[in-house]
This record gives structure tokens, sequence and C-alpha cells, in this order.
């Protein structure tokens, strides 16, 4: 019995080893480089249309995190991630050269945002979103936007306030969250006579609307976005701008818990008036998209028809408060 009990003893003690030697690795390595691969990305040419474009693409994409007390886009706590993720910061992307991206070349720019990946070869974890499926031109007007004279990327001086990540992040940046390749060719431009396509672009591509509408930040995959867990079923954890916690909703056209009895009437109010079906206000973080045009919000309710339905009843209480 002795022998057994001493055996069980050293089991114990060469688990805990492990375990803490484990913890101590990944705390100690953090979120992990990554080579960054040359690309042939020549200096984006650009003209007033392709800012303006750029500009409404980032009003959804980048200016909700990246807006700084100063009012441009010098980052700030992003406090309506889940506290699992740690305190995480958003970065100075003004353009200037000392705490902003105003020494960044075009090709950086284009690397991080398709891989995550930053000149560096720091990663940034699934809280920053990445656009592995953006097509070349939208791409080249998110550069020209951020190297333009709007007011929002003339150089802000804030410097950034470093991250602390959470022991969860670290981890998933070892088993879940990896580099994205940067795409072997041009992605082309969507085919807008295509409604279900075009829409799913939309979804996956432009607005990147699967993160905060699927299940949670920790099961996406953003190379392949429609195999993320629970693929826009709702239900993903955010906090709202008092600090209260907000379940995504569901879009999935599942009859009884998603949107499958919205009409297309319903579903243009949600996207430009925040107005959910009963016609109860929709709550921060979900922003208003007032800028989407006729064929973009058609697309999109015509893609979303063809999702997998998901049986995901999300309480929405708040809504109605």
């Amino acid at each position: 019995m002795k022998t057994v009990l001493r055996i069980f003893l050293y089991l114990i003690i060469v688990v805990v080893v492990v375990l803490v030697g484990f913890v101590g690795f990944i705390q100690l390595r953090g979120i992990p480089k990554y080579e960054v691969k040359k690309i042939d990305y020549p200096q984006v040419q650009y003209d007033s249309a392709m800012i303006a474009h750029g500009q409404k693409i980032a009003a959804v994409q980048c200016v909700a995190c990246h807006r700084g007390s100063d009012g441009k886009l010098s980052g700030r706590l992003l406090n309506e991630l889940p506290p699992d993720f740690g305190e995480i910061h958003s970065a100075n992307i003004t353009q200037s050269k000392e705490n902003g991206i105003g020494n960044w070349t075009d090709e950086q720019i284009a690397y991080l945002l398709r891989t995550g990946v930053k000149p560096d070869g720091q990663f940034l974890p699934a809280y920053m979103p990445k656009f592995p499926h953006l097509s070349e031109y939208d791409l080249k007007c998110i550069i020209a936007f951020l190297r333009s004279g709007t007011p929002v990327v003339q150089p802000s001086e804030i410097a950034k306030i470093p991250s602390k990540p959470s022991f969860l992040t670290k981890f998933l940046c070892l088993v879940a969250f990896k580099e994205i390749p940067y795409p072997a060719t041009a992605i082309p431009e969507p085919d807008t006579s295509n409604a279900v396509e075009f829409g799913k672009y939309l979804v996956v591509g432009r607005y990147d609307c699967y993160p905060c509408h699927s299940a949670d930040f920790k099961t996406l995959n953003q190379a392949q976005p429609e195999l993320s867990g629970g693929f826009l079923g709702g239900g993903n954890k955010m906090v709202s701008l008092d600090g209260k916690e907000r379940l995504t909703a569901n879009i999935t056209f599942d009859e009884e818990t998603g949107i499958g009895r919205w009409t297309l009437d319903d579903f243009r109010n949600a996207m430009i008036n925040s107005k959910s079906k009963d016609g109860h206000a929709l709550r921060d973080p979900m922003l208003p998209y007032n800028g989407m045009t006729e064929t973009e919000i058609k697309s999109i309710y015509a893609y979303l028809q063809t999702v997998p339905k998901i049986k995901n009843k999300v309480d929405r209480k708040w809504d109605q408060d």
C-alpha cells in the first residue's frame, strides 16, 4: 500500500511540475512573433473616390476601436472586449512618425491587415480584425484613407499604451490564433450582380460581421470564417460603453431565435436606423451602418438566408430597457 501511495504521490508531483512549467512557458513566451515575408506591393496610387470608399470601410472597421480621446485614431482601451482577453489597448494609427504608422510603408500596412503581423513580427490576436478576404481594391482604399488629409488620421502624439494580454490570450495564440498567410494572388472585386456572393463578401470581408455575431471570439476561424464556432448564431459576450455585458444577436434565419421572420424592411431598419423588428433601439456595441447602399443591404439579407440556421436564443432584455 505504501508503494502505491508513493507512486501516486510521485505522479501528482510530476503533473504539478509539468503544469507549472507549461504555465511558465506560456507566460514567458507571450504573444508570438512571426517572420515577416516579403511581398510585392507597390505604393498605392489613389484618388478622392478611393479615399471616400476607404473612409466608408474604416468607419466600420477602424474608427470605433481606434478613435482616441483627441478624436483622432490615436488608440484607446478596448473596454468592450470580454475581460478574458486581458487589458487590451488599440494602437495609434494616425500619420505620426513617432507614435503612429507614419513611417510604415504601404506594403507593411497591407501585410498587417491581411495577416495580423506587424512590421516587427509581433502578432495581433483575434481582437484585431484580419482581412484575408478583402478585395485588393478595398484594401488599397483603406490605405488611401490612412494616407489622406482626413482629420482623424492626421498625426497624434498620444503614445500607445502597451496591452496586457491574459494567460488565456497567450495560450490561444499557441493553439488557435495563428498568422494568416498572405494571399498568393490578388483578390478580385466581388460580383455585385450576384446578391448572395456579394452579401457573403460583405459579411466576411468588407464589413466583417461574423466575429461579433458568431459564438465566441475564441473560436473564430479568420482564415475560413464560415468554420467559426456558431457562425452568425450570436451569443458572443461583449461589453457596452456603460460597462454592462451584452450578448450579440443571432442573425441566422432561424424563425424562433434568429431573424427568420424579418422582412427586408425590418433588416434595413436595423442596419440603417439601429431599430429591431419590434421597434426597440439596438444598443452598443452594435453600430448603425447608415453608410450602406441599398445593394449592400439587399445582398447581405440574401446571403444570410443561405447560412445554416442555428437555434440559439439570446437574452436581449437590455434592448427593451
